[in-house]
């Protein structure tokens, strides 16, 4: 039997490679967004496939992967495929000499090494016969599965509104460089974060029914470092700082975790 970690890692080199000759061909490596949650669709359904796991919590598992990752790369398809290279990578390939060899190393195949650790609560929970030698019937809690559901509910309402009224925002000429500030955006500066954020929390609690689920946690921390800290949050935070109107927004509205926006005297 085939070790999951290492259908997981073939899934994800082979997808990489196959966006990175995409990147190439159009000149744009944003289009790496996109390969972002189908990739962990694709290796949840081959280890789904390869182990036969048709256990409540594998199941469970497998169906929040794909709605997540169908929404998220439809919406990031619709908005990148035909659009000039996200100001990120526009700025990087403006900065390296050797650009192709570096977006390889420091885009493809840095995400696919995140993707590589946040796949363990899929890989422990789907390929748990491989841990554990058989498929238990009954080594799950159901207060966890709802936990899980529940808070991979809430993350996907604000990470799917959030991005749908932000899209609609930008799409008003009238709105061109103006702040988004109304609906969910009114409560956090950055709903769609926040909803991956306590979606892979979700994901986490369903895993706790999985294999060495401990070791799952590794991708609820990392994605919550990443977003808050590195390439989430903090870039965007760092992007907007010289903006007199960002300024005002950032006195009223909560940076990340929801809340009533404060009254400016």
């Amino acid at each position: 039997m085939e070790h999951p970690y290492l259908i997981t890692a073939g899934c994800i080199l082979i997808h990489i490679l196959i966006w990175f000759v995409i990147g190439l061909v159009k000149k744009n490596n944003g289009l790496m967004d996109i390969a972002w949650g189908l990739g962990f669709m694709i290796l949840a359904i081959v280890n789904f496939i390869y182990f036969k796991n048709f256990t409540c919590p594998s199941l469970i598992m497998l169906s929040m992967i794909i709605i997540w990752a169908i929404r998220l790369s439809t919406y990031l398809f619709i908005r990148n495929w035909s659009k000039p290279e996200d100001w990120r990578y526009a700025k990087w390939r403006s900065e390296w000499k050797y650009v192709n060899l570096r977006a390889f190393f420091q885009v493809y195949f840095l995400q696919g090494s995140i993707m590589f650790l946040m796949s363990f609560p899929i890989v422990h929970t789907i390929g748990i016969q491989y841990f554990t030698g058989s498929i238990p019937q009954t080594n799950f809690s159901i207060w966890n599965i709802v936990l899980g559901v529940v808070l991979f509910l809430i993350g996907f309402y604000f990470e799917a509104v959030g991005d749908q009224q932000l899209f609609n925002f930008k799409k008003n000429p009238a709105n061109k460089g103006k702040v988004m500030n109304k609906g969910l955006w009114k409560y956090t500066r950055h709903p769609n974060y926040f909803g991956e954020f306590v979606m892979w929390w979700g994901i986490f609690f369903v895993a706790l029914s999985g294999a060495r689920w401990s070791i799952s946690i590794i991708s609820p921390v990392l994605i919550s470092f990443l977003l808050l800290k590195v390439s989430g949050v903090a870039m965007l935070e760092r992007k907007y700082s010289d903006n007199p109107e960002y300024a005002a927004y950032q006195k009223r509205t909560s940076t990340f975790f929801p809340r009533p926006p404060r009254e400016i005297s």
